[in-house]
């Protein structure tokens, strides 16, 4: 609940309804529309199919399949709260040296304004792989667009409703990024437009099932648990006592063995 706040929280800061836009009455009405519910466990349709930057119309399951993927629902001529997203995502994954885009996890970006096309699309794609500044992630991450069919299948999945306003063109919607397992299972919500790295790269390091990441950070998925109440990784204080618990046991058996053989040394010493 505290998540899905903080996602509804952003239009009251970046939307245009906030900004004499739009009438207070026409502002309840549609934001009453407007919703991000953690779908934890739901399957996105993968066989549904977009268009690519390159114009080319494929099948979600093209980016999926061997890496968890970070998905942000956005619209690129959204006036302000869905760059907001993008640059907090950008953000938030140069400071993941340990991963990468193209080689550890794949970004998905789509597009929910069906009247968008693969031409803007390229565009909004290269500013975002110039500000990354990584190679490998032009292939890593595609910007879609689709049909509204497609775009609400997957939105549906995730838990993203948004309106569309006729009266301003523009869409009212939350804000936030979601983390899908190879095989397109929703695993993580962060909402709002700041996303902790150390957070997301444990949460991409879970979702791929352990294929990526260092053995400390498995350590850290072991020793830490998602709350999916805060959007944070916490102590698992149990997993933390067991371990410490074996490790007292590995110390005791040690000095005990180490004691022996001095022992036995020191008697045929004598």
């Amino acid at each position: 609940m505290r998540l899905r706040f903080a996602g509804l929280l952003s239009i009251l800061i970046f939307s245009p309804y906030w900004i004499g836009a739009a009438t207070p009455q026409h502002q309840n009405e549609t934001l009453d529309k407007v919703s991000f519910t953690q779908n934890l466990g739901a399957q996105v349709p993968l066989q549904t199919r977009f268009t690519n930057e390159f114009g080319a119309t494929v099948p979600l399951s093209t980016y999926f399949g061997q890496k968890p993927v970070l998905l942000t629902l956005v619209y690129f001529k959204c006036p302000m709260l869905c760059t907001e997203v993008l640059n907090g995502a950008v953000r938030t994954m140069r400071m993941m040296t340990s991963l990468s885009i193209g080689k550890d996890f794949n970004v998905v970006t789509i597009s929910f304004d069906p009247r968008e096309t693969s031409e803007l699309a390229a565009k909004k794609k290269a500013v975002y792989i110039d500000r990354y500044k990584r190679a490998g992630a032009a292939t890593g991450w595609p910007f879609l667009t689709g049909s509204e069919t497609s775009i609400k299948a997957v939105a549906d999945a995730v838990g993203f409703h948004y309106v569309y306003d006729k009266e301003i063109d523009q869409y009212a919607h939350a804000s936030g990024i979601m983390i899908l397992t190879p095989e397109g299972k929703v695993s993580h919500y962060f909402f709002g437009v700041e996303y902790p790295p150390g957070d997301v790269r444990l949460s991409l390091i879970e979702a791929s099932h352990n294929a990526v990441g260092s053995r400390v950070d498995q350590l850290l998925l072991y020793c830490y648990h998602y709350d999916p109440a805060t959007g944070h990784y916490g102590i698992a204080i149990m997993k933390v006592l067991r371990l410490a618990g074996i490790a007292t046991a590995l110390l005791l058996a040690t000095m005990i063995f180490t004691t022996v053989l001095r022992d036995r040394a020191a008697a045929r010493n004598a």
